[in-house]
């Protein structure tokens, strides 16, 4: 190959590259009415991949109507803002370190991913449960669990916590509270395959449910002021 030719080439790949990443920035600037500075403290452009994941997430919870095209545009745009301000983080339709954190997705690498599920889910432990005694605290999280892996709920951990109506501290912005420690590590013990509940997918506090169809579960066992059903 000649020089010339492969100067050629070299040229050739530098503009792709540089037309590639303007066109991150510009969608994503178009998208969410940021410029590209604003766009700097980003952790990253989100891949098309990533673009799904969000899409998906939201529409599987209810945010999102548009089509999973992996395209960043003005519907899921506002989507994330709606997924924002339904659940007390910063609305600015951009999936940012937090918000990427509550769609149990990550920007990084595997071991974030790990890392943020833990999170969230003491989080949902300490919101939920945090007077309860540590078995009961590790059993919430147990039920969490549970659903996931259940094809009667979403597949993932910030699915499950973040499911219309389907926990109170997610409704009331509990969710939103920082977890301690015993409650990261009754997400850990959860995490590591401790279920207290022998299986169950329900809780309800007895002196404080409502719903009739809560009582017509199997009863299980009893923790704290929990009762954990299948």
């Amino acid at each position: 190959m000649t020089r010339s030719l492969k100067a050629l080439m070299a040229a050739v790949l530098c503009l792709i590259c540089t037309i590639t990443t303007l066109a991150c920035l510009d969608t994503y600037s178009l998208a969410t009415k940021v410029n590209p500075a604003q766009y700097s403290e980003m952790l990253e452009c989100l891949t098309t991949t990533q673009i799904k994941t969000v899409q998906q997430k939201l529409k599987n919870w209810g945010y999102y109507t548009g089509s999973v095209d992996g395209i960043y545009g003005s519907k899921t745009t506002a989507a994330v803002k709606y997924f924002q301000r339904t659940n007390g983080l910063t609305v600015d339709g951009i999936v940012g370190t937090q918000t990427a954190k509550a769609l149990g997705m990550s920007l990084t690498s595997s071991s974030t991913q790990v890392s943020s599920d833990k999170y969230l889910l003491a989080k949902a432990i300490y919101a939920e449960a945090r007077g309860e005694p540590y078995t009961g605290q590790v059993a919430v999280g147990a039920v969490i669990l549970n659903r996931v892996k259940n094809a009667n709920f979403p597949n993932t951990i910030a699915g499950v916590i973040y499911q219309k109506g389907a926990f109170t501290a997610v409704d009331d912005g509990q969710i939103n509270l920082t977890p301690n420690d015993t409650a990261l590590k009754a997400a850990q013990d959860a995490m590591n395959g401790w279920d207290p509940t022998y299986g169950c997918i329900y809780y309800f506090n007895p002196a404080t449910a409502t719903s009739s169809w809560i009582w017509s579960r199997p009863q299980v066992i009893t923790i704290g002021k929990h009762i954990f059903a299948l």
